[in-house]
């Protein structure tokens, strides 16, 4: 067995090789840029070596810095991690070289599968289904769209080298092909230093199933189930679920024996993931192969019981797989949500900052037998960088069906405190809520379809508002014993604290209650329908997050002070309330509301971000859905379109300017 592993990546996958390391006794050094000098899995880590700049392209995918590194520690094993050199068959040889073991599988299944367009060629050799594409190399964007035009439309155009939605565009038509080609050459040239590009047929109504396979050195390979990932943006996979609720067994016997048939013909060891698209009738086809630990692999963990990390480690040790494809066998549900440093309410914008909270939900078994685990690589006071990817953590809830999972990844949704940044945690809540994801009733296209207009947040029902206004009584009647309590006041002036109230959340109604405290709970009485709510909590007036029984309900709510009210947020509902007296109440609906400034003749930047391109100048008409402008933010292309017709009155930066969020980029007469 190894005695040093160098981890050559980054964030939460480094904490998570870390982890496993140091369980078997293994000692770890971490690799760390400028702007990852006080990252976690620095700090875990038994040893670290500084390895340049911030940009990835300047430290993180430099093989020779990784060398010297190795070299200066004594490692004698490396694991990659996914993205970086996890897939870089220069880097397993240049291992290879030094005498080092690479974490991973062998030189020629990297360059075989890693290519996408070698796989496909490959694939079809060994009898796995294939989609219908162009799989030689497109020179420039006219071949890109005569290409296009004869496999027929939608077509998908992908980076050869792509991963981790890097680098693919959808074309629905010409115009599409030619700004996809290009755009895609863009991020995959700026994210793998490969700008290679293939064309293949888009399969409507499709969902992303892929099948986990192990392999060891001497022959044996086995496949773990599969895991359905259709829940996707921009091609960028966001909830993770094992098993897929669509395979039936056959199915799954027969996806996973081509996963490992292909494996076997590119003598494949260590573990990997083959990818396939699967439509309504369960017809399935090869998409690609990672060479490399997957993401999502956590969920295959949680049914499974197997260490995928250890297996990698035992097998680039040379030892052989300690079991066989029969006892392989799939227990309960898992989902993993990925948390990501994205603003759902700016069309999924990066965001960056300080985390100025960060608190996780309790990890382990549950009382009700339900696991929760959270994959991170931050910590409260740490920094999210625009460097590299977005993604915070994978919060991953394992429960014996699949609506237990669905359940308890739910409460540790809620249960999950982040601020400082913008982050995608009430999106995530929205699709465990949404009646479409809890039939199962999964595509590629979920999030498209739908939240066709972007996401703006969930709008409480009658039942939730009624909830939510019975909590915001409780908070409000805490808040109120506690200010009577305050020592100081005036003798014979004593407060009391009254009974009725009007509860206002915006833009979900107002509701008249009243509160009193009785038989250690408090009851919530709604005047208009004389229905009650009983409410019970330990929270405390300073608390961001309690959980409260509401009617027999244990739900977990975030509870901050807002403008004289409160701010909850629920289930994906984020509410600002306000609990007045009636006669406050009545006055209130008299004030004027004040309206946000007029920002219709601007483009404003909506993500921290670069400026790559300008497409426009000062006097140019422009159409509606013209591109304006490029920002390149987190290793990806973000193109601003306009809105409606109009004329450029003046453009206030250039390509290179490095820009804030609502900082501006041109202004329209």
């Amino acid at each position: 067995m190894f005695k040093k592993i160098l981890i050559a990546n980054r964030g939460e996958i480094a904490c998570r090789v870390i982890k496993t390391a140091s369980r078997l006794g293994i000692a770890t050094v971490a690799v760390y840029s400028d702007a990852d000098r006080d990252a976690l899995h620095v700090k875990m880590a038994d040893e670290a070596v500084h390895i340049g700049p911030a940009p990835s392209s300047q430290s993180y995918i430099v093989i020779d810095r990784i060398i010297d590194a190795i070299r200066q520690t004594g490692a004698d094993a490396v694991h990659p991690g996914y993205g970086f050199l996890s897939e870089n068959a220069k880097f397993a040889e240049a291992l290879e070289k030094e005498g080092v073991a690479f974490i991973g599988p062998p030189v020629g299944a990297i360059e075989a599968m890693g290519d996408k367009i070698t796989s496909k060629k490959l694939a079809a050799e060994a009898r796995v289904n294939t989609v219908p594409g162009h799989m030689g190399l497109i020179a420039d964007a006219d071949e890109a769209v005569k290409i296009s035009s004869s496999i027929g439309y939608p077509v998908m155009i992908k980076a050869s080298a792509g991963g981790g939605g890097k680098g693919m565009r959808i074309a629905w038509n010409d115009a599409e092909a030619r700004e996809g080609f290009q755009s895609s050459k863009n991020e995959a040239k700026s994210s793998f230093g490969d700008d290679r590009i293939f064309i293949e047929k888009f399969v409507t109504q499709p969902r992303h199933i892929e099948i986990q396979v192990l392999g060891d050195k001497h022959g044996n390979t086995i496949y773990l189930g599969e895991r359905e990932c259709s829940i996707q943006r921009r091609n960028q996979k966001v909830v993770e679920e094992a098993p897929s609720p669509f395979l039936d067994e056959a199915t799954r016997k027969a996806m996973g024996e081509q996963a490992v048939a292909l494996s076997k013909a590119v003598g494949y060891h260590s573990a990997g993931t083959v990818e396939f698209i699967v439509d309504g009738e369960r017809n399935f086809y090869f998409l690609e192969m990672n060479t490399r630990l997957q993401v999502e692999h956590p969920v295959t963990e949680l049914i499974t019981g197997i260490d995928l990390v250890e297996e990698m480690i035992r097998v680039a040790a040379g030892e052989k797989l300690k079991i066989a494809q029969d006892d392989v066998t799939l227990d309960g549900w898992a989902i993993e949500s990925r948390l990501y440093a994205e603003d759902p309410y700016r069309n999924f914008l990066p965001s960056i900052g300080r985390l100025t909270r960060y608190r996780p939900p309790e990890e382990g078994t549950q009382d009700n037998g339900t696991v929760i685990r959270n994959d991170t690589g931050v910590f409260e006071g740490g920094e999210i960088s625009m460097y590299y990817d977005p993604m915070i953590a994978k919060l991953c809830a394992w429960g014996q069906t699949r609506e237990d999972a669905v359940r308890a990844m739910s409460g540790a949704l809620d249960d999950f405190e982040v601020e400082g940044i913008g982050h995608n945690l009430p999106f995530l809540s929205a699709v465990m809520e949404h009646p479409r994801f809890k039939a199962g009733r999964l595509t590629t296209a979920f999030i498209a379809e739908e939240w066709p207009e972007g996401f703006a947040g969930v709008t409480p029902d009658d039942g939730e508002a009624r909830t939510l206004a019975a909590v915001a009584a409780f908070v409000n009647l805490r808040t109120q014993k506690r200010n009577v309590l305050i020592s100081g006041t005036l003798a014979n002036h004593p407060r009391h604290v009254g009974r009725d109230w009007v509860v206002k959340l915006n833009g979900s109604g107002e509701f008249a209650v009243n509160v009193r405290d009785e038989g250690g709970k408090t009851q919530v009485a709604f005047v208009d329908d004389d229905s009650s709510l009983a409410v019970a909590s330990d929270w405390l007036p300073g608390r961001s997050h309690a959980h409260f029984t509401v009617g027999g309900r244990r739900i977990g709510v975030k509870v901050q002070p807002a403008n004289s009210g409160w701010r909850l947020r629920w289930r994906g509902i984020d509410v600002k309330v306000h609990v007045r007296s009636p006669r406050i109440a009545e006055l209130s609906r008299l004030m004027p509301e004040k309206l946000p400034p007029d920002t219709s003749k601007m483009l404003l930047c909506p993500m921290p971000g670069v400026v790559t391109a300008i497409a426009v100048a000062a006097g140019d008409e422009v159409q509606e859905g013209q591109a304006l402008a490029t920002v390149e933010a987190m290793k990806m292309e973000n193109v601003l379109r306009a809105e409606r017709r109009g004329v450029v009155k003046s453009v206030a930066v250039e390509p290179g300017s490095s820009l804030a969020v609502d900082e501006l980029i041109m202004e329209f007469e």
